[in-house]
């Protein structure tokens, strides 16, 4: 219970992000290895020559320049930054492109040393007309909104220069233009608005709704109700798709590490164990999250949940819950997904999902809650038990760094994904053991996420300066 004189606290006025977060924008389909590194800077360079184009100054252009600054340049390479911004130079999208055709483009550039503008406009390409600027903030004499900042300039055949851009990658794939208001989420006005935990309560209880049905209303209004569904289905197949991708193919990932694929292995040793072995279920809770990691890693199609770098939790928790707790695939579908998308909309709207904005509190310790706040859905919990979950799980993530190895998605990245997935399990059972009254409320673990990641040192956050990033010895 809480305690005598300890009201939970309203956080709405801290509130960082206007409008309502649809599911189907926080659970977007993309390729690996990173929402903020890969999928976000691919749609921004996309953007800025759609721009152009329909400013009829498309074939006006002879050359383009692009910088990548602070996280984005630091760890850029590792996260496969650079082939990402060649792609959306071409036109590729994150949700339709070819993982292995990106992956080329670097090579492929560099031999023909030419670009093809959105599939329509040949340019000649340098390497030196790709920068990295890692101790350089984008902005205008102002301190930048976002470390993961890019900048594009287009010139004309005289060197003068047509247009300059600047966007920041702000976690989860959504991206804002410098000199605008914060679009990366739509403001769209939802029937059941809520800007808090508690406002959700008090709006469950007050409608008799659960949290689910809370959203589906919501997105019903948005999208209309077949559009939804389909949106829904197209996202969980494709989590299931990472997964079975996972767990069937071996190898090495990409990079110095030689790190290699293990959910194949692990798959194969627990279909070998008779089906009354001790663990049995978590272990495949723990395969699963790695397959989609493993996915991710090697620049593969992922969900954004919400981000890519926590893509596996969401999935593994839900999967565990349809194959060992006799949750229907139509609960995952819609309770499972909805509900963990409401919880996720708090942490983007109300703190951050950025892993260099807040270290990876933002993105596993969220996707981490997320799952939680579904499972307890799912098993059958009130919105009192799900705000609980949610709680629990973020709170033994606080603090938690974003410090890759070598600037790659994978170590620590992958194995915490899958411890990750265990904490969000044993989230839920917690708050299902009680009646959704406890001490912290989940407004008041955001907020301390949010804090929390604004007095982290920059070295924790994405840039590989510190932590396992630099204790693990490059060979």
């Amino acid at each position: 219970m809480r305690g005598v004189g300890a009201p939970r606290r309203a956080y709405r006025r801290r509130m960082v992000s206007p409008g309502y977060v649809s599911a189907l924008d926080l659970f977007s389909l993309g390729i690996g290895p990173s929402s903020s590194h890969t999928v976000g800077p691919m749609r921004a360079a996309r953007t800025f020559l759609l721009g152009l184009q329909a400013a009829g100054e498309l074939t006006r252009i002879r050359r383009v320049e692009a910088v990548l600054y602070g996280s984005l340049a630091a760890t850029g390479l590792g996260h496969g930054t650079p082939n990402a911004v060649l792609a959306g130079i071409l036109g590729l999208e994150p949700e339709t492109c070819d993982p292995h055709v990106v992956a080329k483009l670097g090579r492929v550039v560099e031999n023909s040393r030419s670009l093809n503008l959105l599939g329509e406009h040949a340019i000649r390409f340098e390497e030196a007309d790709l920068r990295l600027a890692p101790l350089t903030r984008a902005g205008s004499g102002t301190p930048a909104r976002h470390p993961n900042a890019m900048s594009f300039e287009a010139f004309d055949d005289t060197g003068a220069s047509i247009l300059r851009d600047v966007f920041y990658s702000v976690g989860g794939g959504f991206v804002v233009r410098e000199g605008e208001p914060d679009r990366a989420l739509p403001e769209v006005e939802a029937p059941l608005g809520f800007d808090s935990a508690d406002d959700l309560l008090a709006l469950c209880e007050s409608r008799d709704l659960s949290i689910a049905e809370v959203a589906r209303i919501n997105e019903d209004a948005l999208h209309g109700s077949a559009a939804v569904q389909h949106g829904l289905e197209t996202r969980w197949s494709a989590m299931e798709a990472s997964v079975e991708a996972g767990l069937t193919t071996s190898g090495v990932l990409p990079g110095w590490m030689k790190v290699p694929r293990r959910a194949s292995e692990v798959a194969v040793r627990l279909n070998s164990l008779d089906g009354s072995a001790p663990d049995l279920a978590a272990q495949w809770l723990q395969a699963f999250a790695l397959a989609v990691n493993e996915e991710n890693a090697a620049g593969g199609r992922v969900v954004t949940a919400p981000t890519n770098g926590a893509a596996g939790i969401i999935p593994a928790v839900g999967l565990y819950a349809l194959r060992f707790l006799g949750v229907t695939r139509h609960a995952i579908v819609t309770d499972y997904l909805l509900t963990a998308a409401v919880i996720g909309s708090l942490y983007k709207r109300n703190a951050s999902i950025s892993g260099a904005e807040a270290g990876c509190q933002g993105e596993v310790g969220s996707a981490s809650s997320m799952a939680a706040a579904g499972l307890t859905a799912v098993l059958g919990g009130t919105p009192r038990q799900i705000e609980n979950a949610a709680e629990i799980a973020m709170e033994h993530h606080l603090g938690l760094t974003c410090d890759p190895v070598g600037g790659f998605v994978q170590v620590p990245c992958i194995e915490r994904n899958a411890i990750a997935s265990g904490t969000a399990v044993s989230a839920a059972r917690l708050a299902m053991l009680g009646d959704g009254s406890h001490f912290v409320s989940l407004d008041a673990v955001v907020e301390t996420m949010r804090q929390t990641g604004r007095d982290m040192s920059d070295n924790y956050k994405e840039t590989s300066a510190a932590g396992l990033a630099v204790n693990v010895i490059e060979c």
